[in-house]
């Protein structure tokens, strides 16, 4: 399932592999505007992975003035999908799509190299439809990621951090070990499979579109994968083409800059990387902002505390950067913010004060 963002058709809102109808999203007729767009969310439902998506949209009253913001700026709450983040929408896509395909079968076992997110998304999808599910993940991530994972059944296995991604003791490296080891087992690969992008463009950013009339005018996202701003962001440049694209890269990642940036450690999770993922297209992000773990830690704490927002460190980073690139931004603009994931993932690490003052984040 090779393919280059060169290669797709950005006319066709389509997957260019085999695949069933998706399940229901604010479905354009003819490219007709979002307000002539009708669809109704089930309030009874077969089972959690129907609940996936449709998260709320919420506007921020409090942290703009504190910054000095003056444009609308609404947060995307993906942490509140089943599974506790935006990863759920992906996983249940490569595995629907994986299904299709012919190449995920009962009796099969999923592995999957993730910081956790996308772990927990698709046990979460494995323990709904019966499959093995074996996670790898450094040894970085939180513990409350791991006890989730555990508590769905999957298969846990932890690896060095600081182990490169082309570092067989990576995991990246032994994801692919076990795949070849065990029999009957995939890799469905968030970095390079094409439904990691194309759900968030079929779907995420027509759930944005339609709840603001098609009127944006910046997004800001970290970048991990980079599948979520990736196909956020073409759907918006096909529908709002002045929209800027804002990504967040922490500072000890390549994503913003491959040839001048310095591989070093940051305790923020799921976002950034020390190689480039397939489904990053770099092209379509019109800025980069750096962030840092401190002004991340500090800024979810805040929207917690003054919005009600219990979200993850990534959250943090994506606001507080977000807040610097939208002053530029008038009243009458809006600003989006993606929400990854939730607190509820790191109650050990930035929700504690003894952590935070450890790292010197706090004095």
């Amino acid at each position: 399932m090779k393919w280059k963002w060169s290669t797709l058709d950005p006319k066709k809102n389509e997957c260019p592999f085999p695949f069933k109808p998706w399940r229901a999203a604010p479905k354009r007729i003819n490219g007709e505007a979002a307000e002539n767009v009708k669809y109704e969310k089930k309030m009874v439902i077969d089972n959690i992975l129907e609940a996936i998506g449709e998260t709320p949209l919420v506007r921020l009253n409090y942290i703009p003035k504190m910054f000095g913001v003056r444009c609308q700026v609404y947060v995307k709450c993906d942490y509140l999908n089943p599974g506790g983040s935006i990863k759920d929408r992906i996983a249940y896509r490569m595995v629907e799509l994986a299904e299709e395909m012919g190449k995920l079968k009962p009796g099969m076992t999923i592995i999957e190299p993730s910081s956790g997110n996308t772990g927990i998304g698709l046990a979460l999808v494995a323990a709904v439809k019966g499959y093995r599910c074996i996670i790898v993940m450094p040894e970085k991530m939180s513990q409350e990621k791991e006890n989730i994972l555990l508590a769905l059944g999957a298969e846990v296995v932890r690896t060095p951090t600081e182990a490169s991604f082309l570092d067989l003791k990576s995991h990246i490296g032994v994801a692919f070990r076990l795949q070849k080891e065990l029999p009957n087992a995939i890799i469905l690969d968030q970095y390079t499979n094409i439904a990691n992008p194309l759900e968030h463009y079929d779907k995420t950013a027509e759930e944005l579109l339609y709840a603001l009339d098609d009127n944006l005018d910046m997004l800001v996202a970290g970048a991990g994968t980079g599948g979520t701003i990736s196909g956020i962001g073409h759907k918006l440049k096909e529908v709002c083409p002045k929209c800027k694209i804002v990504g967040v890269d922490p500072i000890g990642s390549i994503l913003s800059d491959p040839e001048h940036s310095e591989v070093s450690a940051y305790e923020v999770e799921g976002i950034g990387y020390d190689f480039i993922p397939t489904v990053l297209d770099r092209d379509i992000i019109n800025l980069w902002m750096r962030s840092n773990d401190k002004d991340s830690f500090e800024t979810s704490r805040l929207l917690a505390k003054h919005e009600g927002l219990l979200c993850g460190g990534s959250a943090g980073a994506n606001v507080f950067c977000a807040m610097q690139a939208a002053k530029e931004l008038t009243e009458n603009q809006r600003c989006v913010v993606i929400l990854p994931d939730g607190i509820t993932n790191y109650m050990t690490k930035f929700v504690d004060d003894e952590w935070m003052k450890c790292r010197l984040f706090r004095t």
